[in-house]
């Protein structure tokens, strides 16, 4: 049986955490064309370490540049089983490190998508914590403004608010808002039904061309 989303309010986890296997299978690529929606982040906001993946609520919040201030404030302030969605003016310095990876595991925070750098990469590795990041860069932050906590920002060229569904994986980071995520899984399950299908087929030896009906293109012999 599949797992549908649960009420608004829901006291007891995340909005998606009873998700989180399907929408991890599903992938970002599915899910973003099956919502139809600009939700795809800058695709140069890529996982640090081979074979993160993460999925669930986002909590939003933008840096100053070079500041990781904001970053410190939203580890106190978020809520378990949420992702940080970071707006890091696209600078590429340390923002985030071994050390705010322990602090975001100790709270039981998934996951951290950033438009600038973070360092320490082996020991986040080591420790399983899924980051997306543009790059990575060595340079300290400096800890002196946090210009938005908690609030809706713009990561990547896409709107994140928060609560809105994370999926991140090696194919980038996905962004789809909460009003759009049970038309989007279904539309996605569908679209997974079918790709099912045409790769049956081509595994039996028809061609793309017949099976996407565009046999008008292929050139005469």
């Amino acid at each position: 049986m599949r797992a549908e989303l649960p009420a608004a309010g829901h006291p007891s986890m995340p909005p998606y955490d009873h998700l989180t296997d399907e929408l991890l299978a599903l992938g970002t690529s599915i899910l973003c064309e099956s919502s139809g929606l600009p939700g795809a982040l800058d695709h140069t906001i890529r996982p640090v370490w081979h074979g993160a993946a993460v999925t669930g609520p986002a909590f939003p919040l933008r840096c100053a540049a070079g500041d990781n201030l904001a970053i410190h404030v939203a580890v106190d302030q978020t809520p378990p089983g949420h992702i940080l969605v970071v707006d890091g003016m696209g600078v590429i310095a340390g923002y985030w490190g071994e050390i705010l990876t322990v602090a975001a595991q100790a709270r039981d925070i998934t996951g951290l998508v950033i438009d600038g750098g973070v360092r320490d990469v082996a020991a986040i590795e080591r420790r399983k914590f899924p980051v997306f990041a543009r790059g990575i860069g060595m340079r300290a932050c400096v800890k002196l403004h946090a210009p938005s906590v908690g609030e809706p920002v713009v990561v990547g060229g896409v709107l994140v608010a928060p609560g809105d569904l994370i999926v991140a994986d090696a194919d980038g980071v996905a962004c789809i808002p909460q009003a759009q995520v049970e038309r989007t899984l279904a539309a996605a399950r569908q679209r997974t039904e079918k790709e099912a299908s045409i790769i049956a087929r081509l595994e039996k030896g028809e061609t793309t061309i017949d099976i996407l009906g565009l046999a008008a293109h292929r050139k005469k012999k």
